[in-house]
């Protein structure tokens, strides 16, 4: 039987959160985040985004693209209360709930607490009640693999929803730029323009034979998306394993002196990720990617644990000088691990349902 899949995504989250608190923000352009040179972009409100100004940008480039943006401090202690309240809103419907972040999460509906046959009119209730209880705006994915959800609920933002039912799941596909499915990034979406893949489409007309080819092991990921198959089950309470970041050159580097910068960007965004997970960790590994697309990871332990930039940037500092490069660098990551767990975010009971009869896959229902 064909899954009912629901992908929630808040609508900038933070800043809506920002906004909402402080009504004197509202319509103006804000970026959660730190201003100071160093400082790098948590989330950025969609009156800042017709600048230009996205997550992950660093203070000073998205002031250059918008004078007028107003920066503010994260409250991460508020955005998980929010994150919680809007949890408890999910669990009304299921219990099969697997949070990507504080800001999204997927839900399996196929069966429900509210025996509702629609996953249409599910994420329309969810939308309602989270805009009811919290003031905030949630944008919605309906499709059967969480996959195409994902990419549905990007489809009608802000404040919107998408069904893509399971005879339509191919046509929606067919005609997205290849940048826009869920795990090609712009690396590869380059690397598909240039073999001429442009679209799902084009995509789908690749061999699993050429795609291996020209992407690795990734290419069977990419043959089967095409084709719209993802069987990855909606996953509650999955611990994370690891936090991170990469930046790809576009030239090689050859001297650690032009990597220390970009290393430093990167300890502060990993930092920012694994403060919205709440968490701290013990290893860092660095990651080298060299000019023949050869990888080389360097870790290190420590014995107590941390979150703070400066003491990751330190280390992957450290990591990066203790033995000479064999050769140029095309891509430098970051990443931590060995969490402070047990951590359990997600306190609610876990129940256990069975089901002998399942209601067919529908789309909302004819008024």
């Amino acid at each position: 039987m064909e899954r009912k899949i629901i992908h929630i995504d808040m609508d900038a989250f933070y800043a809506s959160v920002e906004q909402h608190d402080n009504p004197s923000l509202l319509g103006k352009p804000i970026a959660v985040g730190g201003s100071e040179p160093r400082g790098v972009v948590a989330t950025a409100s969609y009156e800042a985004r017709k600048y230009g100004v996205h997550s992950a940008m660093s203070g000073v480039i998205a002031r250059r693209l918008c004078p007028t943006l107003i920066f503010v401090k994260p409250r991460f202690e508020r955005y998980k209360e929010i994150s919680s309240r809007i949890r408890n809103i999910f669990y009304e419907y299921t219990d099969l709930v697997e949070p990507l972040s504080l800001d999204e999460a997927y839900l399996d509906v196929t069966t429900n607490k509210k025996n509702l046959s629609s996953a249409t009119l599910i994420a329309e209730q969810i939308r309602s009640k989270i805009f009811e209880q919290t003031g905030l705006t949630a944008s919605a994915g309906i499709s059967v693999n969480k996959f195409i959800a994902k990419i549905a609920s990007d489809y009608n933002k802000p404040n919107g929803q998408k069904t893509v039912p399971p005879s339509k799941v191919l046509s929606f596909l067919e005609g997205l730029d290849v940048k826009k499915f869920y795990g090609i990034g712009k690396v590869t979406a380059e690397k598909m323009y240039q073999k001429g893949i442009f679209t799902g489409a084009d995509l789908r007309a690749k061999s699993l034979e050429e795609l291996q080819s020209y992407f690795g092991n990734s290419g069977e990921y990419f043959y089967q998306i095409a084709r719209g198959i993802h069987l990855s089950p909606v996953q509650p309470f999955r611990l994370i394993k690891s936090i991170g970041v990469e930046h790809t050159f576009e030239k090689n580097i050859s001297s650690e002196i032009f990597m220390t910068e970009p290393l430093q960007q990167l300890s502060e965004e990993v930092s920012l990720r694994l403060s919205k997970k709440k968490l701290l960790a013990k290893t860092v590994t660095l990651k080298l990617k060299y000019s023949d697309f050869k990888i080389q990871t360097r870790s290190r332990t420590i014995p107590e644990f941390i979150g703070d930039s400066p003491t990751i940037y330190h280390i992957v500092k450290e990591l990066l000088y203790q033995e000479k490069l064999r050769e140029s660098i095309r891509l430098l990551g970051v990443s931590l691990s060995n969490f402070n767990y047990p951590i359990k975010e997600d306190k609610e009971p876990h129940w256990v349902q069975l089901y002998f009869e399942f209601p067919p896959w529908e789309e909302y229902p004819k008024k």
